[in-house]
This record gives structure tokens, C-alpha cells and sequence, in this order.
């Protein structure tokens, strides 16, 4: 009779080590879980900052290629003004000139062959 009634007693402590080791287990992936879940919140956290970091870089950039633009825009206006239109304004206002020159310059000719 003592043999049976250390079986109860055997398997109840076999099955307190059995939930011991599993509770240990359970710990054990719960705190590996847990530094996981920190270290992956340090990487996202700095993620999170590089995104930021990287978008307030692209609003400088994009702020300085729109002066660009705005820049080359303006030498454009200006080289079209001073080096096309003003020189065929000039053209035109100086064409009754130029004509008139040489025509004149034309009659001299003629007068100084006819002279020989």
C-alpha cells in the first residue's frame, strides 16, 4: 500500500518540475520576445528620425532647384532681350540708315568712276 500511495506524490512532483521547466521556457521567450520588441522599436524609432531628416533634405533641395529655375529663367529673359530683340530693334530703327548710307556711299562710287 505505500507504493501507491507514493505514485500520486511521484507523478505530482514530476508534473510540478514539468510546469516549473515550461514556466521557465515561457519566461525565457517572454523576455527574448520583450528585448526583440525593444530593439525593434530603437530601430524604427531611428528609422523614423532618418525619414524626417531625409525629407526635411529634400524640401532644402527642392527649395534651391526652384531658385535655380527661377534663375535660369531669368538669364534666359534677359540673354533673348539683350542679345535678340534689342539688336533687331536696333536693326530696325537703324535700316533707313544703314540704306541711306549706302546708297550714298553707291552715288560716290559712281561719281568717283565717273571723274576717271
Amino acid at each position: 500500500m505505500k507504493l501507491i500511495s507514493l505514485m500520486p506524490d511521484a507523478a505530482g512532483q514530476s508534473i510540478l518540475r514539468l510546469l516549473h521547466k515550461a514556466a521557465g521556457v515561457a519566461e525565457a521567450n517572454s523576455r527574448h520576445a520583450l528585448e526583440m520588441a525593444q530593439k525593434l522599436s530603437h530601430q524604427l524609432r531611428a528609422a523614423e528620425d532618418r525619414i524626417a531628416d531625409l525629407e526635411d533634405e529634400i524640401a532644402h533641395y527642392r527649395e534651391k532647384a526652384e531658385r535655380a529655375e527661377h534663375w535660369l529663367h531669368n538669364i534666359s529673359m534677359e540673354i533673348e532681350e539683350s542679345l535678340i530683340r534689342q539688336p533687331e530693334e536696333k536693326l530696325q530703327r537703324n535700316v533707313p540708315s544703314i540704306v541711306a548710307r549706302s546708297i550714298t556711299s553707291l552715288n560716290n562710287e559712281r561719281r568717283h568712276q565717273n571723274l576717271r
